[in-house]
C-alpha cells in the first residue's frame, strides 16, 4: 500500500476487488480538479503582476467645446404680443431668418407715425438751434462793433481833451501875467477880469471833457454789458436745446431700433428645438424665452464630471476612453487596447471651480488619433468615461480599491505653460 517494499503484489492482487483499497484510492476526478486548482492559481498569480492602468472614472453628458456651438435660448429683447409663428419645432433655420413676429404692447409706442413725429420734432429743434446760433453770431458782432465804436470815441474824446489842455495851460499863462500886471497897476481891471473870464472858460472846457471821457466809456460799457448777457443766455438756449436735441435724436434712434425688435431672429444656423411660448397673442416680456436653438455644432465634446480628490491627477492632454449611450459597449477600463465600442478623447479642459458638490467638470474633445466619433451624437446624450493615468501591477490596484485609495500618480501633470518653461531650461543648458 505504501509501496515501502520492492516486490509489489500489484500483479498478484488486484485493488479493485478489495474494497479498503478501493476507498483508500484518491479518485480520478479529483486528481484532475487538483490540475484545474493549480493551473488556476498560477494563472491568477500571473494575472496579479499584469501591468493595469490607472483610470478615473466619471460620468457626463455630450455638448460643444465651443459655446456658441450649444443648445441656445433665443428671448424676447422688448415686451410684445405674439402675432406669427414663421417655424415650427424641428424645423432648420439659417442665420437671420424670422422665427416669431411681435406686435407693441406699451402705449407710449402705439402712434404707427412715431417716427415721423419724432423726425419733426428733431428738425424743429435744429431750425430753433440755427435761429439762436444766428442770434448768437448778431450779438458777437455787435460786441465787437460796440467796443469799436467806443474806442473810437474814446480817441476823439482824449484828442479834444488834450487840446483843452493846451487852451487851458495857455489861459493860465496868460491869467498869471496879467495878473502881475494888475497887480502892479499896469493894466485896467475890466481888461483883467475879461481875462480871468477866459481862463476859467478853459478850465471848465477841461472839466467838461473829462466828464465826458467818463460819461463815453460809461454809456458803451452799459451797451456792450448788455449785449454780453444777451449773449450768454443765448448761448444757454443752445446748449439747452442741444441737450433737448441729443435726447429727441437718442429717443428716435431708439425707437428706430425698437421697430426693428418686432422680428425676433435666427442668431446663427440651427435647428428649432422647442418652443417656449404657444399660440397667437400670448403676451411676452423683457428677457422671456421664445424657443431654443441647437446650433449645427462641429466641435462636439463630453462634459465629464469626476471627484475632487481626483482633479489634481489630471492635466491637459490626457488620454480618456468614452462609452456613449445607445453604443454597445465592451469596456476594460485598465487595458483600453482590448477594449471594444469605446472611443478615445483628449482632455481639453480642467475647471479651476466645482461644477457640481465634491465634482469638477473636465471637457474632453475626440482624440484625432483615435476612431472618430459618432456622428449621430446628440447633445445631452450621457456618456461614462475613463481619463486614462499610469501602470501599475494588477494586485495594487486591487489592493488600492479595496482601501479606496485615490489613484497613484509617479510623475506630477505639467501643463503647457510648465512644460514650456522646462524645454527652455533644458535647451538653455
Amino acid at each position: 500500500m505504501l509501496k515501502l517494499s520492492s516486490h509489489s503484489i500489484d500483479k498478484m492482487i488486484s485493488q479493485d476487488k478489495l474494497y479498503s483499497l478501493r476507498a483508500l484510492k484518491t479518485p480520478k476526478a479529483g486528481k484532475i480538479l487538483a490540475r484545474w486548482l493549480f493551473a488556476l492559481c498560477i494563472i491568477f498569480l500571473i494575472f496579479l503582476f499584469l501591468p493595469w492602468q490607472q483610470n478615473i472614472r466619471g460620468t457626463g453628458k455630450v455638448t460643444a467645446l465651443n459655446p456658441m456651438n450649444r443648445p441656445q435660448t433665443i428671448e424676447a429683447v422688448i415686451a410684445g404680443q405674439i402675432r406669427k409663428w414663421h417655424v415650427h419645432e424641428g424645423q432648420p433655420v439659417k442665420k437671420g431668418d424670422t422665427i416669431v413676429t411681435i406686435s407693441e404692447v406699451k402705449e407710449k409706442y402705439f402712434d404707427p407715425e412715431l417716427l415721423l413725429r419724432l423726425r419733426e420734432q428733431i428738425n424743429a429743434k435744429e431750425s430753433s438751434l440755427n435761429s439762436k446760433d444766428q442770434k448768437s453770431k448778431a450779438l458777437t458782432r455787435q460786441i465787437k462793433a460796440l467796443r469799436e465804436g467806443m474806442q473810437n470815441k474814446i480817441d476823439q474824446t482824449l484828442a479834444k481833451l488834450e487840446a483843452e489842455k493846451f487852451k487851458f495851460k495857455n489861459a493860465e499863462n496868460l491869467y498869471q501875467r496879467n495878473k502881475k500886471l494888475y497887480d502892479a497897476g499896469n493894466i485896467p481891471l475890466t481888461k483883467f477880469q475879461d481875462i480871468e473870464y477866459k481862463y476859467q472858460g478853459a478850465q471848465a472846457d477841461l472839466t467838461n471833457a473829462t466828464i465826458e471821457l467818463d460819461r463815453i466809456e460809461a454809456e458803451y460799457l452799459d451797451k456792450i454789458s448788455k449785449a454780453e448777457s444777451d449773449l450768454s443766455n443765448t448761448l444757454a438756449e443752445i446748449f439747452d436745446g442741444q441737450g433737448d436735441l441729443a435726447k429727441y435724436r437718442n429717443e428716435f434712434a431708439n425707437t428706430k431700433i425698437r421697430t426693428s425688435q418686432y422680428q425676433i431672429l435666427a442668431p446663427q444656423d440651427g435647428t428649432v428645438v422647442k418652443a417656449m411660448k404657444a399660440g397667437l397673442g400670448e403676451t411676452i416680456k423683457e428677457g422671456d424665452p421664445v424657443c431654443t436653438i441647437m446650433p449645427v455644432a462641429s466641435d462636439v465634446a463630453v462634459e465629464l464630471y469626476v471627484k475632487a480628490m481626483d482633479v489634481p491627477l489630471l492635466s491637459k492632454g490626457r488620454k480618456a476612453r468614452i462609452h456613449f449611450d445607445g453604443w454597445p459597449a465592451l469596456q476594460f477600463s485598465g487595458w483600453p487596447s482590448v477594449s471594444v465600442g469605446t472611443f478615445g478623447g483628449t482632455v481639453e479642459v480642467i475647471d479651476y471651480v466645482n461644477s457640481k458638490p465634491g465634482e469638477f467638470r473636465v471637457l474632453v474633445i475626440p482624440d484625432t488619433g483615435d476612431q472618430p466619433w459618432p456622428k449621430q451624437l446628440r447633445n445631452g446624450s450621457g456618456i461614462k468615461g475613463w481619463v486614462m493615468l499610469d501602470d501599475v501591477p494588477v494586485w495594487y490596484e486591487i489592493w488600492r480599491q479595496l482601501n479606496g485609495f485615490p489613484p497613484s500618480l509617479y510623475e506630477e501633470p505639467l501643463d503647457e505653460v510648465t512644460k514650456q518653461k522646462t524645454d527652455k531650461q533644458a535647451s538653455k543648458k
